[in-house]
C-alpha cells in the first residue's frame, strides 16, 4: 500500500503533538522532579506554578466554617495496577464524598513512599491519596498518612497487599469486596489547602484535604511496598504564601 507524503506529514505532526503532551518522567535522575517542567509543554506548571503540591503543613488557621467531609464509599471489586510510578487501585463507580457542599466521585487511590506532604517538617512512612472528581471537573484529594506500627495491620491494606503487582504494567484483581472506607482514620479532622497534582502534568486548582490522624501500617506491609518502589515521592514545594486551614 502506497503512503502519500501528506499522510506521512500528518502522522509526523500527530506524533510530535503527542510527544509534546506527554513525556517520560521519573522520581530520580535526569527525568526527575527538577526536570519535569522542561520535559513537555503540558508539564510547565511543575516548574512555573505557584500552587504546587506537596507542601509542609504548619501554621494552619482554624476555620469553623469548614464542614466535616461526608463519605459515601461502597465496597466492591477493585483492580490494582503498577503504572511504573505507583500502585493505583481502580474502583467501581458509585463511591463519593461531599466536601464543603460539593460532591466528588472517587476515581482511584494510590500510594507514595515515603509520604509526600509533611507535618511541621516530619515525613510519614507512606501516604494514600484518594483521588476524586466533581461533575464540573474539580479535583479533590484525600490524603491519609501511614506510619509503621507493631500492632495489628490494617485489614483493608492487608487485603490489597496480597495482590500488589510488582512490575510496571502488571495488574491484579481483588474479587472480594474492598471498601475504601477501611482506609480512613476514626478522627476525620483535616487540613485544607489549594494545591496541585503531585505528578506531571502537576495540574493546579486541586482541593487538598490532609487528615490529621495517621493510620498504622505493619513493617511487613511497608517493606513489601518499598521493595517495589524504594522512593516515589515528589519533594516539598513552596507554599508561596498559601493559606492552610483546619476544620477543628
Amino acid at each position: 500500500m502506497r503512503v502519500s507524503a501528506l499522510t506521512v506529514l500528518v502522522l509526523g505532526v500527530a506524533t510530535m503533538a503527542a510527544a509534546q503532551t506527554t513525556a517520560h518522567w521519573e522520581y530520580r535522575g535526569k527525568d526527575g522532579p527538577l526536570a519535569w517542567g522542561k520535559l513537555a509543554p503540558a508539564y510547565k506548571a511543575c516548574s512555573q506554578g505557584h500552587e504546587q503540591s506537596p507542601i509542609d503543613i504548619r501554621g494552619a488557621h482554624l476555620n469553623k466554617a469548614l464542614q466535616p467531609i461526608e463519605f459515601h464509599y461502597r465496597a466492591g471489586a477493585v483492580t490494582l495496577e503498577n503504572n511504573g510510578h505507583t500502585v493505583v487501585v481502580h474502583v467501581a463507580p458509585g463511591s463519593y464524598i461531599v466536601a464543603n457542599g460539593v460532591r466528588y466521585e472517587l476515581q482511584q487511590f494510590h500510594f507514595h513512599h515515603p509520604s509526600e506532604e509533611t507535618v511541621k517538617g516530619k515525613f510519614s512512612d507512606m501516604v494514600i491519596h484518594l483521588m476524586h472528581k466533581s461533575a464540573d471537573g474539580q479535583l479533590a484529594v484525600i490524603a491519609v498518612r501511614l506510619n509503621e506500627d507493631r500492632g495489628d495491620p490494617n485489614a483493608t491494606l492487608a487485603a490489597l497487599w496480597q495482590h500488589l503487582p510488582a512490575t510496571a504494567g502488571a495488574t491484579d484483581q481483588v474479587t472480594d469486596a474492598v471498601n475504601p472506607g477501611g482506609l480512613l482514620p476514626a478522627d476525620r479532622g483535616y487540613w485544607n489547602y489549594m494545591g496541585s497534582l503531585t505528578a506531571p502534568p502537576c495540574t493546579e486548582g486541586v482541593h487538598w484535604f490532609v487528615f490529621e490522624q495517621e493510620l498504622s501500617i505493619s513493617r511487613a506491609q511497608l517493606n513489601a511496598f518499598a521493595a517495589i518502589f524504594k522512593m516515589n515521592a515528589r519533594p516539598l514545594q513552596d507554599t508561596h504564601g498559601r493559606r492552610i486551614e483546619a476544620n477543628e
